[in-house]
């Protein structure tokens, strides 16, 4: 990819500050039998409203793995302060009292609420949940939770290893908070002949006096019999049909019993949230403008305690040289430390270096850089052929060529192509690379234009780039029409959401942020072949999901490797909805993150790209590595998986296949010609 790549029955206005967002939410006060009852609305529709049983609930006992003995309590009391609404109410029970205040106000385009619990007693409160609760008239599986559930994950459900929702009445999805990488939960459903959206965010938090070691808010969504419900719980977490259960190993899941709380004397327990309603443009779009809300609310910045850019390209350049292997005409970077294997696109990537290598070759002074370019990228020439496609795994020892892997065949073509155009600048001798991409591109083009063509999952739309790119270097309609009935077939799938982008990763088949990714690098390339919009409308989409896995918070770190290292979670990105851990992979897709903030004129998205980069350098050792799976929830693969308290802040450090430190190098040169001044 180069640079061608309140009206409170009195109104609150949406602050002058923010008449760039799209049309704010209102806030509206109903009073019906003393009690003030909360909407925020849209277009002049209620989308979202408190119970009518109470605007505040409190649970008073725990059973069956559950909150019981809800109590709810109206709001009877209303005062303004300033561009604040307050309203109040008291509830006495036999130990003490409850007094509840929430004050609301117009802020980003949305209602912001800080609901604040005070316990006036003489004595603790055992066994306790706290709640926020809204309601909306949508239903249905059109949920997003960030980098957890898309549309009710139909893909991952046949897995029976990530969390699904179908919004059938009864159903409920609460995970801790510090499991979502954008914190909110969000809803679509059609109404009136279009559609409608709904959106609570909300300010991460623990709980004090959690029962549970390092217990935090849980947030998501539970469905009513004709409505759906927003939720906050202090602690208590649900999926697919079990309470009491969290997403914590890669098959599924474990118990999470006894997440009450234990209140004492004079606690004051405050919680602050969003909320909002707003018409959505088309099906599968709902979560694009609170995905675009989060980033506004949280700003995640570049700041001095990040790595420095070039010292993130030394280090990974230096550790790559740990990696080369050559011999008797074999030559690459080997995957494992320990394996003279060679692998071609997921997860060994000694491909991208020759692309790389190139590019970065006069920056580092390494005057072996073409050499190993011009070495490494003739073997891999000589991959062996099978009914699929070429192999993509070479075992140095062995001598033999292995593994069918579509996925990793795509990734390779691309970066010969780069490899191509990048080493003719340099001198190289590119015409086997040539040779090798023009029997690839024919090969899959071929197969892409076969009637009988139908991908399972989305990673075949890594097919795209190196297509349109092939078409540049070579010509052939076959290669640009193959390249455009891809990106219609994934188009067609996968922007209504009914099919969301999924299985762009080898080990977890499910929706992923992989198989997004993939969609917006090959909508991006067909918009740069072709400048027609639509397709520049997809990878805005695709985009917006791929957002929707970026962490944009510092999630608040117990104990453990990562809290030692002083880890800011902020630009690291989550698998998928079975592997939960944050990883690297962002610093590839930041280039093409960077681009679409400039095709757009987002720069919101292009500061946002040089922070993936940037904040994805940290925990690199002495020696340039690092691990690829840092826990920053409740969640682990390795290990001793069974203590749910030594889970969130590992490190599994000692898993580093080569993607790790071939994908910093890739992306710095994507960058270099793109013009991005970043070192």
């Amino acid at each position: 990819m180069y640079k061608s790549i309140l009206h409170v029955v009195g109104f609150l206005a949406v602050m002058p500050a923010l008449a760039a967002w799209p049309q704010g939410a209102e806030l509206r006060f109903e009073k019906l039998n003393d009690a003030f009852r909360v909407k925020v609305t849209t277009d002049g529709g209620g989308l979202l409203q408190s119970p009518e049983e109470g605007l505040w609930s409190i649970a008073l006992g725990w059973k069956d793995d559950w909150p019981t003995d809800w109590r709810h309590i109206p709001a009877t009391e209303r005062t303004e302060s300033g561009e604040w609404t307050v309203l109040r109410a008291s509830l006495r029970l036999p130990e003490g009292e409850w007094r509840c205040s929430d004050a609301y106000r117009a802020e980003s385009g949305m209602i912001r609420c800080t609901r604040r619990f005070e316990w006036h007693a003489d004595q603790p409160l055992t066994r306790c949940t706290l709640s926020v609760r809204f309601q909306t008239p949508g239903t249905g599986p059109g949920v997003v939770m960030p980098g957890i559930l898309y549309y009710g994950n139909p893909s991952g459900a046949a897995s029976g290893h990530v969390p699904v929702y179908t919004g059938q009445p009864g159903e409920e999805a609460l995970f801790e908070e510090h499991r979502f990488p954008m914190p909110f939960t969000c809803l679509e459903w059609p109404q009136d002949g279009g559609r409608r959206g709904a959106a609570m965010h909300t300010l991460p938090s623990p709980v004090p006096g959690g029962h549970r070691y390092d217990q935090w808010w849980s947030m998501g969504l539970r469905a009513l019999a004709d409505a759906s419900e927003f939720v906050l719980y202090t602690g208590p977490c649900a999926s697919n049909g079990k309470r009491s259960v969290i997403k914590a190993i890669q098959p599924g899941f474990l118990p999470y019993p006894e997440a009450w709380m234990e209140v004492k004397p004079g606690a004051v327990i405050e919680k602050s949230f969003w909320l909002d309603a707003y018409a959505v443009a088309q099906e599968g779009s709902g979560f694009c403008r609170p995905a675009h809300a989060s980033l506004r609310l949280n700003a995640p910045q570049i700041t001095p305690d990040l790595p420095a850019l070039s010292d993130i390209l030394r280090a990974k350049w230096r550790f790559a040289q740990t990696r080369w292997y050559e011999k008797d005409g074999a030559a690459g970077f080997r995957k494992f430390p320990d394996k003279n294997i060679f692998v071609m696109g997921w997860c060994g990537q000694t491909d991208a270096m020759g692309y790389a290598l190139p590019v970065l070759a006069e920056r580092m002074n390494d005057p072996e850089a073409l050499r190993k370019a011009q070495k490494m990228m003739d073997f891999l020439c000589t991959a062996e052929y099978y009914e699929g496609g070429f192999r993509t795994w070479y075992d140095c020892d062995t001598g033999q060529w292995s593994h069918d892997e579509p996925l990793s065949q795509a990734q390779a073509m691309l970066s010969f192509a780069h490899a191509i155009v990048r080493g003719e600048r340099h001198g190289l001798s590119t015409a086997r690379w040539r040779e090798f991409l023009r029997k690839a591109c024919e090969f899959h083009a071929q197969r892409i234009l076969d009637a009988r063509w139908k991908p399972r999952s989305t990673d075949q739309a890594f097919f795209i780039a190196p297509l349109c790119e092939g078409f540049k270097l070579f010509g052939g309609g076959a290669l640009r029409d193959a390249a455009v009935k891809a990106a219609e077939t994934y188009a067609a799938r996968s922007v209504s959401m009914r099919e969301p982008y999924w299985g762009g990763t080898l080990d977890a088949q499910c929706e992923d942020k992989e198989g997004a990714f993939a969609a917006l690098q090959g909508f991006l390339a067909l918009y740069d072949l072709t400048q027609e919009p639509k397709y520049l409308e997809w990878a805005k989409h695709a985009s917006d999901v791929v957002l929707t896995y970026v962490v944009v918070w510092d999630i608040d770190l117990p104990a453990g490797r990562l809290r030692s290292l002083g880890l800011k979670t902020r630009g690291w990105t989550v698998v998928s909805p079975q592997n939960q851990h944050i990883d690297m992979f962002g610093v590839l897709i930041a280039p093409w993150m960077y681009r679409v903030g400039e095709l757009s004129g987002d720069a919101a998205l292009k500061n946002l790209a040089l922070l993936m980069y940037r904040s994805c350098g940290q925990c690199i050792d002495a020696f340039g590595s690092q691990g690829e799976q840092l826990l920053q929830t409740n969640y682990a693969q390795r290990g001793d998986v069974n203590d749910i308290r030594a889970l969130r802040g590992g490190y599994a450090e000692e898993w580093t296949v080569f993607w790790i430190t071939a994908h910093f190098l890739n992306a710095a040169a994507l960058f270099d010609e793109m013009g991005v001044k970043t070192f």
